[in-house]
């Protein structure tokens, strides 16, 4: 690809992507980018009443996520310095197509636009999904306060909405290589084994040359 290595690890709530980007940035030495989550001050308020807070959390997590990349780019990508997060940044229009009204969907995705037409682009993403009772538990284990009123339903649609966007992201971007990972198979945390063949599967991407390390 000719391109500094960016990997961005995708999936939805709950499913362990911090974790696997913490473990992939340590495994090949790249920098970590992870999301800024928790520093969003209308989370909380969103999970207890998404139609009322949907606009104004999808508009911070938008431009902290612009921020983020663009200070990557410049400090690192620009210098040969490979990197990994813990998200892509079209995520944003995932959960903005979900929650937002349709006047204020079309505004969101006209300011995404402008801000993301010169972003850097990944060039491998790996994305892990799993079960409603998989991303549930592992909510609960990592007790982040924010999250704990998060509805059921919401969430088994967003992991829906999830399998459709990454199936037409592979879709719009051949060029773009997506690594499947199944968390209820896949536990990287407990079993060594599995994160051994979660990298070498990443690592087989290098050797093919989809990937430039």
């Amino acid at each position: 690809m000719g391109r500094t290595p960016f990997i961005a690890v995708e999936g939805p709530i709950g499913v362990g992507k911090t974790s696997l980007a913490k473990k992939l940035a340590s495994q090949f030495q790249y920098t970590l980018l992870k999301e800024i989550v928790e520093e969003n001050p209308f989370l909380g308020k969103f999970y207890d009443d998404i139609e009322e807070w949907s606009f104004q959390t999808e508009m911070f997590f938008l431009c902290n996520r612009y921020k983020q990349l663009q200070d990557i780019d410049q400090k690192y990508l620009a210098n040969d310095q490979a990197v990994v997060s813990d998200y892509h940044i079209s995520k944003n229009l995932i959960f903005a197509e979900r929650t937002l009204q349709e006047k204020e969907y079309e505004k969101y995705v006209q300011i995404y636009d402008i801000l993301t037409q010169d972003m850097p682009r990944p060039n491998m993403i790996v994305y892990l999904h799993a079960s409603l009772d998989t991303l549930l538990e592992r909510i609960r284990k990592r007790g982040r306060e924010v999250e704990q009123n998060i509805q059921e339903s919401y969430l088994e649609q967003l992991s829906q909405d999830y399998e459709l966007f990454m199936n037409k992201f592979q879709q719009d971007h051949p060029d773009i290589p997506v690594i499947h990972f199944n968390g209820d198979h896949l536990d990287f945390i407990k079993h060594q084994d599995d994160l051994d063949y979660m990298i070498q599967t990443i690592q087989n991407h290098f050797e093919k040359g989809e990937v430039i390390t």
